[in-house]
């Protein structure tokens, strides 16, 4: 059975820190693209960025680049959020293809990823 079961989310200042975590399990940790993805109240799911094994590709979305990044450590996909804005406020996904390398695709309508997680709740206050 293929899991994933996001974790890492709370509340904190604008200008903090936080980091996801992804665990997964119940497939082979060699070949699949890993992808956060984020939803507010009211506003559409947005991807925020993903990675594929192998290639090492990743993707950042415009609205985080340069204040995240993705990582992976064995079955664990991690983003690490820095410089946080109230605007960052959402719940967070984690979703994967287990079959294929990330693609714009992936993070653009989640295409490809059939396995989600229930998501972790993230809270930047001003």
């Amino acid at each position: 059975e293929v899991q994933l079961q996001a974790s890492g989310g709370g509340l904190v200042q604008a200008g903090g820190s936080l980091r996801l975590s992804c665990a997964a399990s119940g497939f082979i940790f060699d070949h699949y693209c890993i992808g956060w993805f984020r939803q507010a109240p009211g506003k559409e799911r947005e991807g925020v960025s993903c990675i594929s094994s192998t290639d090492g590709y990743t993707y950042y979305a415009d609205s985080v680049k340069g204040r995240f990044t993705i990582s992976s450590d064995k079955n664990t996909v991690y983003l690490q959020m820095n410089s946080l804005k109230p605007e960052d406020t959402a719940v967070y996904y984690c979703a994967a293809d287990i079959e294929r390398l990330c693609s714009l695709g992936h993070i653009k309508n989640g295409g490809g990823m059939d396995y989600w997680g229930k998501g972790t709740q993230v809270t930047v206050s001003s």
